[in-house]
């Protein structure tokens, strides 16, 4: 069991439900900031975006913070070496697409997310089937591959990613790209598919907004995923008590 697990297992283990929230890097010189904003919220655990230009799973808000982030010249590197000069107290996870590692070549693109403190990563567009060399530079750095399972997702094909997941299994609330939502989704449908077959912690992400939207969330799931809305804050030219604050929100309704 690689360390994101051992410490998101910890953290249900303590009856606390983790709250995972997501950012992009690069959106500011001082975007490592961010995190320790985060942390003192209560995020349990980091989600941090790597730009890509091509992004198939963001919705509006995050795809524009990529291209922030990209404007400014964000890169794999660059986030690695700002990464590095810190010391964090929760596990940082990267969500970011395959060309992106493809493009550095796989096992130095593992090699440096390690160096960056990354214990884990989300590679929405990269399948299952075709993770084994990805998979394999990560278990050389102890970094996990976290896989999603979606609403659309049958019995078989759910054992399969639950299977092979690792630290956590995404659950995705609905079928759609990342952004706010009126409703909570069909995440617990997705849990409950999580649950028949591993005891690995479910997390709900996509469209959770709103401290109610994540108290609901938090009902069925061992974790909530929050992006799209603090994103937008962060756009919007929040400071650091304003994030701490929205994030605050979160960890109190859940």
């Amino acid at each position: 069991m690689k360390a994101l697990e051992t410490a998101l297992r910890a953290v249900r283990d303590q009856g606390r439900t983790a709250l995972v929230p997501y950012f992009m890097a690069g959106l500011s010189d001082d975007w490592t900031t961010t995190i320790d904003a985060l942390i003192a919220g209560g995020a349990d655990a980091i989600e941090i975006g790597l730009p890509f230009s091509d992004p198939l799973m963001d919705g509006v808000v995050i795809q524009e913070a990529g291209t922030k982030a990209l404007e400014r010249g964000t890169t794999l590197d660059s986030v690695v070496d700002e990464l590095a000069q810190h010391s964090f107290g929760v596990p940082l996870i990267v969500m970011t697409y395959y060309n992106v590692l493809l493009h550095e070549g796989l096992n130095s693109a593992a090699s440096k997310l390690k160096r960056a403190g990354i214990s884990g990563a989300i590679i929405p567009d990269l399948t299952l089937e075709e993770s084994a060399e990805w998979r394999a530079a990560c278990d050389e750095n102890g970094i996990a591959t976290i896989l999603m399972v979606a609403p659309s997702t049958s019995t078989h094909r759910a054992a399969t990613l639950v299977a092979s997941t690792e630290g956590f299994a995404y659950a995705s609330a609905r079928m759609a790209v990342t952004g706010a939502a009126s409703d909570e989704g069909t995440g617990g449908d997705v849990v409950s598919l999580i649950r028949e077959h591993s005891d690995i912690p479910a997390y709900i992400g996509i469209g959770i907004t709103t401290p109610e939207q994540a108290a609901q969330a938090s009902k069925v799931a061992d974790g909530v995923i929050v992006g799209s809305a603090l994103v937008k804050l962060l756009l919007a030219g929040a400071n650091q008590a304003e994030v701490t604050a929205f994030v605050a929100s979160l960890r109190a309704a859940i």
